[in-house]
This record gives structure tokens, C-alpha cells and sequence, in this order.
């Protein structure tokens, strides 16, 4: 019997997060997934913060159920909610996918166990960060200070990372001087000519 709350807090949305991601499995409206998407990246947000990454949570929140959810919804605008049909299942997409999935899981096995102090990734740099921080970078916070100084040119590709891909979505989502050449080309191209009693 499992009588820690907070594992149960644990099951609990880690089931919802698996509920999402069925659903959004079988949906073919759009709209319905993306609005699953953006629950699914809140509920993500949420075990982010149960497990004491709060930095990580916000992006998750802003990011994953803000942007990301109000981008979808614009290229719905363009494309339609309805998803293509598929006629057949691809089987080598989905051998790649369990192989994949397969090799990911058996790399965990060498990991240390779920919250152990005692792990390498709580004891490489973090020690250092904790103990010098506050007198080598002259900031309060240790997060900021390994952000913007200890990590700063990570941060400032990451950065960069985004920016690019959040304009290149304006571009293709709001281009429209840009796309407007090849629009006005298909719209006069002359229909397709049919043969003599044929469909």
C-alpha cells in the first residue's frame, strides 16, 4: 500500500497526461487536439512543479500551453480541422517508433534511482553553485545566476533558437507580401483539361 500522498499526486497526473495523449491520438478535429495539446502541456507544467522545477513548469506553461496553443489554432485558421484520411497504417513508422521508444526506456536502466542526493547530476557543478554563486556572480537567486552567467551563451543560443523559430512562423503563418506571388499564380492557372468521355 502506498501511503506517500504525493505519489499518489504523481499517478494521478501522470494518468492524465497519458488520458491526453490517447485522446489526442484518436481525434481527427484539430481544433479539439490542439485544445488537448495545450491541456497536456499545462498538466506537463504541473509535474514539472511537483518535482521542485518551477523555471522549467513556466516555460512549459507559457510556452507549450500558451504560444504553441495559439500558433495551432492559427494554422488551423489557414488549413482547415480536419485532419487528412489515412488509408493504410504505416508499419515501418510505427516499428521506428516502438524501436525508438524501446532503446530510450533501456537507457534509463542505468540511471540513478528517482530523487537519490547521492546522484552525479546533484554533485558535478551544482555544489559549486550553491556555495560561490551568491560571491562570484553577486546575485540572490542561484538560478539566475546560472542562467545568465554560468550558462549564459546556452542561454543566449537558446534564445536564439526560439526567436527564429517563432519568426519563421509569422513569416509562414502571416506572410502574406511573401507567398503572395505563388498564391495568385495557382489561382490563374487554367483548370486541368479532360479527356473526350472520359471523368
Amino acid at each position: 500500500m502506498i501511503d506517500d500522498p504525493g505519489l499518489w499526486i504523481d499517478i494521478a497526473m501522470f494518468a492524465c497526461l497519458a488520458a491526453t495523449a490517447l485522446a489526442m491520438l484518436k481525434g481527427r478535429d484539430l481544433f479539439p487536439v490542439a485544445m488537448l495539446s495545450g491541456i497536456f502541456s499545462l498538466l506537463s507544467a504541473g509535474i514539472f512543479t511537483l518535482l521542485d522545477a518551477v523555471d522549467v513548469a513556466f516555460t512549459e506553461a507559457s510556452v507549450g500551453a500558451g504560444i504553441t496553443t495559439v500558433l495551432f489554432l492559427g494554422t488551423i485558421s489557414l488549413v482547415g480541422n480536419r485532419e487528412k484520411p489515412v488509408r493504410r497504417a504505416n508499419w515501418p513508422a510505427l516499428v521506428t517508433v516502438l524501436l525508438t521508444g524501446a532503446m530510450l526506456i533501456w537507457a534509463t536502466l542505468d540511471m540513478p534511482a528517482f530523487g537519490d542526493p547521492a546522484a552525479p547530476i546533484h554533485h558535478h557543478v551544482a555544489d559549486h553553485y550553491i556555495a560561490e554563486s551568491g560571491r562570484e556572480i553577486g546575485m540572490p537567486n542561484i538560478v539566475t545566476s546560472v542562467l545568465a552567467s554560468y550558462r549564459g551563451f546556452d542561454t543566449l543560443g537558446e534564445t536564439t533558437v526560439i526567436f527564429t523559430a517563432g519568426m519563421a512562423v509569422v513569416v509562414l503563418l502571416g506572410g502574406a507580401p511573401l507567398l503572395a506571388p505563388f498564391r495568385r499564380k495557382r489561382k490563374e492557372a487554367p483548370p486541368p483539361k479532360t479527356a473526350p468521355g472520359g471523368e
